[in-house]
């Protein structure tokens, strides 16, 4: 497959992960589905790891990665294979930037994670009061303790579920731009190694 063709697969493929982590970030928002005072919403939430992370800068890369293989830059003194190399090497950077917004993402959602939720928790079944009730991910093992969290209801599952879909929707992107730094020293180093039946490149 041309190194152009490939790259703009990526691109495709990062659009609709990147609207789905924006649209996780948002919902956190709304802790177990409800709307609660931004005071009581958990402090990595307002990190926007999704939103700006794994959203906003990764349409950078993405656009750029589907607009390789159209690209009709004339390059070095009217040489079009070198604009193409050009290219190819200018999406290694944009490609970085696409690394560096997912992992900013993964480290969120990992912290997020680790500390779960803020949620309103009992003190001798009588007085509530918000807190964040867990350490150090002691949740993640045993689920007898997501009953601290009285409410909102299901906002342990709903933090959990939603933070390990950014996570793992991080991770993913963070491959598909590490696949495109490959990508594009080949196609810097080679160039575009396809050529239609018109002999165009």
């Amino acid at each position: 497959m041309c190194s152009g063709n490939f790259a703009k697969c990526l691109g495709i493929s990062l659009m609709p992960l990147a609207i789905v982590c924006v649209l996780c970030n948002i919902l956190l928002f709304f802790p177990g589905g409800k709307p609660v005072e931004k005071e009581h919403i958990t402090e990595q939430v307002w990190y926007f790891g999704g939103i700006l992370g794994s959203g906003v800068l990764m349409i950078f890369p993405a656009l750029v990665f589907l607009g390789l293989k159209n690209n009709d830059c004339c390059g070095c003194c009217g040489n079009e294979s070198c604009g193409r190399r050009f290219a190819m090497l200018s999406s290694i950077l944009f490609a970085g930037v696409g690394v560096a917004g997912a992992g900013y993402s993964v480290i969120v959602s990992a912290v997020a994670i680790n500390k779960g939720p803020k949620c309103v928790v009992l003190i001798n079944n009588t007085v509530k009061f918000w807190d964040s009730p867990f350490l150090n991910g002691d949740y993640l093992s045993n689920n007898d303790m997501w009953a601290k969290c009285v409410e909102p209801s299901d906002v342990v599952s709903w933090h959990l579920s939603l933070f390990s879909v950014l996570l793992v929707m991080g991770l993913i992107q963070m491959a598909l731009c590490a696949v495109q730094v490959v990508n594009g020293l080949l196609g810097c180093l080679c160039g575009d190694c396809c050529r239609g039946s018109d002999g165009a490149v």
